[in-house]
């Protein structure tokens, strides 16, 4: 009887270490502020450039996903939302200033559970040591884009062990770096999970020097609401002001909109190169002085965004001549979306579609079909127990969100999907102008409630409601709150992301103060719309005193 115990034992461990051996690798790519707009795969104005080949091959061979969200468009809360697989305000990374620490950066630590070798290279952006990775080699901070330096274990504590790339580019040393952990610091005994992530196409775009050329004479594709950015029925009292009159000081702009926060200011001061010798503002039009921004900054943007998919190239070849390609699930996204000029806006933070969507790819040829796009609402809080799923590993409780593994697999969402995502965006009025704001998104509409208040409740811009028909008007356009075809859908939704908050368990006692900002303009009746109206008029009155004496206060 022993022998035939200690032989059933033998078998065990055998067949646990052979089912551990064939999970697979697991490959997320990450690069910082690539919105789907800059990828061809999805179609969008900039396809017809082919920026992206070899990032769209992961959709004609894998899966894409059209209503992949980010639940806060800002870097540090995405990237902490996807390493524990829980909401901004529970993890607690509101904003920038936010950090996960060792023994919570929860998906290296299940997949080491699991069996997994654990790295993490290229740009981190949440400050503590990614020590729960076996092994890490991350950018300090935002990094540099030239000359970088990576900051790696070693003898002294972190975060002085530093290792320097003179003459390189951030994307190339990336992906070196990863190139060389595969080649020297992988065990072939486990499977790997490895976070590669780059820190283009991140703002302000400083791309390697061997694209100077590229894309030099095209004129590059325009939104169509570029120019025409604030239509009468786009955005609300929250965004325009109650005559029109915040529209120059919400959202930074391309052009001369915004006197504050200008990409026709900012970009001949950082990169004069890049505009003609005899540039000369005060003898163009608005018109031809935001075309000129528009094609610097899209070109900038674009050549960074090429650089990420040359590296690709070269680490996909990696992985082909060494048989890793087919027993691995690539993952590629952005840790956000971006806006590309759409409304006169630039940056990220916004709900609006383009900042808050994220390119959503995935490729694993044993179980994923080829070619397979699928409009189930997923957010980036459900990419941890997606790629625990992958591993074979059940979703901890602790983590909020859910796989959508099965959903990669067949092509079909399971029946009790609920196709809405949670959104809420904190840092108000900080960097680009942007209100804070909390909304929902389903497959059909989006509900956006700017409560425009900061973290003390103070500081406040006009509180306003918006809602859009996502199939009808996808480049929101058409604000139909007010619209009374939508009453019934407006309050439906008004119901469900009140309920949503209480599920995901934003109850404002984090900010009390800004809760009860949130909670007296809810219903939005006659008394607080006329609030409203006195509030849009104390704000002008604050911002023209700030840009006559910018002491005053500059976010």
């Amino acid at each position: 009887m022993k022998i035939s115990a200690l032989m059933v034992l033998l078998v065990l461990f055998w067949v646990s270490d052979f089912v551990k051996a064939k999970r697979p690798n697991i490959l997320f790519i990450m690069s910082d502020d690539h919105t789907s707009q800059a990828v061809g795969a999805y179609g969008s104005r900039l396809a017809k450039l082919n920026p992206t080949p070899t990032i769209d091959r992961l959709a004609k061979e894998g899966m894409l996903f059209e209503n992949a969200f980010c639940s806060n468009a800002i870097c540090a809360p995405s990237r902490a939302t996807i390493l524990t697989g829980q909401y901004a305000h529970t993890c607690g990374v509101h904003d920038l200033r936010g950090s996960i620490e060792a023994g919570r950066q929860f998906l290296a630590i299940e997949m080491k559970k699991a069996g997994y070798q654990t790295a993490m290279i290229g740009k981190w952006h949440l400050k503590k040591e990614p020590a729960d990775f076996d092994y890490y080699c991350v950018l300090p901070g935002q990094g540099k884009y030239h000359d970088p330096e990576f900051r790696i274990r070693g003898e002294k504590k972190w975060p002085k062990n530093l290792i320097k790339f003179e003459g390189e580019h951030s994307s190339d040393a990336i992906t070196d770096q990863t190139l060389k952990w595969l080649k020297e610091g992988r065990d072939d005994s486990k499977p790997f999970f490895l976070m590669h992530h780059y820190k283009a196409p991140h703002d302000y775009f400083e791309h390697a020097h061997r694209y100077n050329d590229y894309l030099a004479n095209v004129d590059i594709p325009k939104p169509d609401n570029l120019h025409e950015s604030h239509p009468a029925k786009f955005g609300s009292i929250a965004t325009r002001g109650y005559q029109d009159e915040l529209v120059p000081h919400i959202g930074t702009s391309i052009g001369n909109r915004n006197p504050r926060r200008s990409y026709a200011i900012d970009l001949p001061q950082r990169f004069p190169q890049d505009y003609p010798n005899d540039y000369d503002p005060s003898k163009l039009s608005d018109r031809e002085i935001k075309d000129l921004s528009y094609n610097v900054y899209l070109r900038k943007y674009l050549r960074c965004v090429k650089g990420i998919d040359d590296n690709l190239k070269r680490l996909f070849d990696y992985m082909e001549k060494n048989d890793l390609m087919e027993d691995t699930v690539i993952i590629y996204t952005g840790d956000q979306g971006f806006m590309l000029g759409e409304h006169d806006y630039q940056d990220k933070r916004w709900m609006y579609e383009e900042s808050m969507r994220m390119p959503f790819l995935i490729r694993y040829p044993k179980t994923i079909k080829s070619g397979l796009k699928t409009d189930s609402v997923v957010s980036n809080v459900d990419y941890a127990p997606t790629i625990l799923d992958f591993a074979g590993v059940k979703k901890p409780e602790y983590m909020q969100g859910r796989s959508f593994k099965s959903t990669c697999e067949t092509g079909k969402e399971p029946k009790d999907w609920s196709n809405e995502a949670y959104y809420r965006y904190w840092m108000h009025m900080a960097h680009h102008d942007n209100p804070g704001h909390v909304g929902i998104r389903t497959k059909e509409f989006k509900l956006i409630y700017y409560y425009g208040a900061d973290y003390q409740g103070e500081n406040q811009t006009p509180p306003a409601w918006e809602l859009y028909d996502m199939n009808k008007d996808p480049f929101e356009s058409n604000n139909l709150y007010d619209n009374p075809m939508y009453k019934e859908k407006r309050e439906n939704l008004k119901k469900r992301l009140s309920a949503l908050r209480k599920k995901v368990g934003d109850d404002g006692l984090d900010f009390p103060k800004t809760e009860d900002v949130i909670k007296e303009f809810w219903d939005y009746d006659a008394d607080d719309r006329e609030k409203a109206r006195k509030i849009s008029g104390e704000f002008l009155e604050r911002r023209l005193t700030e840009l006559k004496n910018p002491k005053v206060k500059k976010n």
